[in-house]
């Protein structure tokens, strides 16, 4: 896990080294255990490492020995496996992160094909005088880029390509709309003008500053659903998931767990429980003194059975008040997920003593666990839903300009899997493939983990788990039978957990994860209300007033039901745009931020 960033310039010309500087600056916090550089012919690369494997020897960038070089971000689980195919090749290292040299000069840009991990890599090639960047398929590591007059510019964040001058931050207004609508935003633009994603599983070549040509590689299967008995798809599960959990320990530093008491990480803590001698270190949130549910308490059962150790974190609205501008500092490629205040909170706690820490994410998209999963298997006519149909803050007089192009991403995605063999439920899976979990869910774990120098791992979101999961069939996803089963997600993993770890009770009503932040926020109405309302930011595309009589009913109890979602959202974009737009110092609190407008 680590940062990379670099530039090829246009003219063939050496980059500045003020340029290579920035970068590695702005990417500090993803690698503060070392540092590296690569300069050649009209590119430079740098590295900012967070040692993991190979602790002695593992520094980057690698070489081979016709001239490649390559900077990685992330972890390639099946580097032993990789190292065994290449007997008598002088690797120079123990690294995960060297054998995709050899890969290279053996089945050139189709490389990453052969890689199990997650990843943003960037390999340089003198001899063709061309850039090759590759993300993992599932979208885990991030990558960007941007072609500016000077040049072709990469890095694992956006701020990073911002730090080095050559590009002002600039929002994308149609993409601010989205990011309210939806919480997240989709497809390869960016919210910054200009900056671009590598989407999941792509590889791009660049040549003298311009990209000239494209691959994708799907972290799905293309097959539809395969036909299989439950205690049969049950044998396989236990297979596959502890492979996976077993490659997704492969560290030379300490791990742990981060367990909500959920299907999800419970599945993992089992998982790890076979498979470790030595007790698990989990790590749980809690909530206390509000309205919401408290995993605590079954998570702390759950980890005395399997003789885990277990750390029970509080996150309080201190934290939201205090904490937020820092947060959204890491948060550059905006993500309003309620969930990254419990994520970062838990991250600082475990790096205190880890490295690295396993978690759940992924499951629900691979074994569908939502319950827009749900309603998609429903006929209209019986209460099935579009996913999505409704943004945040429809209806809510908010938005100067309110239209349905903020669906735009959403409605690409699930145009391109429309004329395939797959089944509805299979259809949507693979739109939140596509864009909720890699612009949302893993874009937040990536930030709020490696602004601690923590590594996240996510063992669900494995080719080998996805090869299995994706094509299971419907009813082994979404339970049909009478019973404890029927209509209830992800019902495999609960039949394997009933098996494995009953304890985790999977049939019994659960409470989904929720953060409290709206009833912390309503505490606060009345005060950050008008706050928010006079951001230059939130006036651009929002109306003032509406906002701040949005904030007076909710302070009232007045409000829409989505009064709540909708508050969150603009005080998230408030701050955002305060720190990463008109650049803020985070190192305050939100009312002295907004404050300072």
């Amino acid at each position: 896990m680590c940062g990379i960033g670099g530039m090829m310039t246009r003219d063939g010309g050496a980059p500045s080294e003020a340029v290579l500087t920035a970068l590695i600056n702005a990417l500090g916090h993803r690698g503060p255990d070392g540092e590296g550089r690569y300069r050649a012919a009209g590119l430079g690369m740098v590295h900012t490492r967070l040692a993991i494997i190979d602790l002695e020897t593992g520094d980057q960038p690698f070489y081979e020995p016709e001239g490649a070089a390559l900077v990685a971000n992330g972890e390639i689980y099946n580097y032993r496996e990789l190292i065994a195919q290449f007997p008598g090749q002088p690797l120079q290292t123990h690294s995960d992160c060297e054998p995709p040299l050899y890969l290279y000069r053996a089945f050139g840009a189709d490389y990453a094909e052969h890689l199990r991990g997650m990843y943003g890599i960037a390999l340089f090639d003198p001899n063709e005088n061309r850039l090759l960047l590759s993300r993992d398929p599932f979208g885990i590591k991030p990558l960007y880029y941007a072609q500016t007059p000077e040049g072709f510019l990469f890095a694992s964040e956006p701020g990073a390509i911002i730090a080095t001058g050559l590009l002002a931050p600039q929002v994308r207004a149609e993409v601010a709309q989205e990011l309210l609508q939806l919480q997240f935003t989709t497809g390869r633009n960016t919210i910054f003008t200009g900056i671009k994603r590598l989407l999941p599983g792509e590889t791009v070549i660049v040549v003298e500053g311009n990209i000239v040509e494209r691959t994708q590689r799907s972290a799905l299967p293309q097959n539809s659903v395969v036909a299989q008995d439950e205690m049969t798809a049950l044998c396989r599960l236990d297979t596959v998931l502890m492979d996976s959990v077993a490659v997704h320990q492969r560290s030379d530093v300490p791990y742990g767990l981060f367990l909500s008491g959920g299907i999800d990480s419970s599945v993992i803590l089992a998982c790890m429980a076979r498979l470790n001698d030595q007790p698990v270190r989990a790590f749980t949130a809690g909530f206390p003194g509000t309205g919401v549910h408290d995993e605590r308490a079954h998570a702390r059962e759950l980890a005395r059975y399997v003789g885990a150790e277990h750390v029970e974190v509080e996150v309080t609205a201190r934290h939201l008040w205090d904490l937020l501008p820092e947060i959204v500092a890491f948060v550059d490629d905006p993500v309003a997920d309620y969930a990254i205040l419990p994520t970062y909170v838990l991250a600082a706690e475990a790096a205190k003593e880890l490295k690295v820490v396993l978690c759940g994410e992924g499951g629900d998209e691979l074994f569908a666990g939502y319950g827009r999963y749900r309603s998609v298997l429903r006929p209209l006519l019986f209460g099935g839903r579009t996913m999505r149909a409704r943004g945040i803050m429809d209806g809510l007089g908010v938005l100067r300009r309110e239209t349905p192009a903020w669906r735009d991403g959403i409605t690409a995605a699930q145009g391109r899997v429309s004329n395939s063999d797959y089944s509805r439920l299979q259809q949507a899976q693979a739109v939140d493939c596509a864009d909720w979990l890699p612009h949302d869910l893993l874009i937040k774990l990536d930030r709020c983990l490696m602004a601690h120098g923590l590594e996240g791992r996510t063992p669900l979101l494995d080719p080998v788990v996805a090869e299995f999961a994706f094509c299971l069939p419907d009813h082994l996803k979404v339970g049909r039978q009478r019973g404890k089963g029927r209509g209830k997600g992800k019902y495999l993993l609960r039949r394997w957990l009933e098996e494995h770890l009953p304890q985790a009770e999977p049939f019994a009503p659960k409470r989904g994860f929720t953060v409290p932040v709206a009833e912390w926020i309503a505490q606060e109405a009345r005060h950050i209300g008008p706050l928010i309302a006079a951001q230059a930011g939130i006036a651009e595309i929002c109306i003032p007033a509406a906002v701040d009589a949005l904030f007076s009913a909710f302070a009232r109890g007045q409000a829409h039901k989505r009064a709540g979602n909708a508050a969150w959202l603009l005080l998230f974009y408030a701050v955002w745009h305060q720190v990463h737009i008109v650049g803020r110092s985070p190192k305050t609190d939100v009312f002295d931020l907004l404050a300072s407008s």
